[in-house]
């Protein structure tokens, strides 16, 4: 998995490539923990995101209770695969999601 982090002022988006898992989420964790000292906005660009495991949801749910302190938090650009996901566990009534949005076909 590839993390990239932008930080604007106090606002901090991390972009996910990859699969979060067993194996991925550790590392995710060790960046936030390294990471979130004075930001205000968390954005998760899930754009490139292919997969989410249980350890994943954990991590973010680690990150969502520290932003509740902090500021807030929030996952844009999130596919089918992942939102089912999120649906099924109940993250969907926890976290703020932004699916992505669907291209739209133009006939030439």
């Amino acid at each position: 998995m590839e993390i990239v982090k932008t930080l604007e002022e106090k606002k901090l988006t991390v972009a996910l490539e990859g699969r979060l898992d067993t194996t991925t989420a550790p590392e995710l964790e060790t960046v936030l923990n390294e990471s979130l000292e004075g930001v205000e906005e968390l954005v998760f660009d899930f754009a490139k995101l292919e997969y989410i495991s249980s350890a994943g949801l954990r991590v973010l749910l680690a990150a969502q209770k520290k932003m509740n302190a902090q500021g807030a938090m929030k996952i844009v650009e999130v596919n089918e695969v992942i939102k089912e996901v999120f649906d099924v566990t109940g993250f969907s009534d926890i976290l703020t999601i932004e699916e992505a949005k669907k291209e739209e076909k133009t006939e030439e």
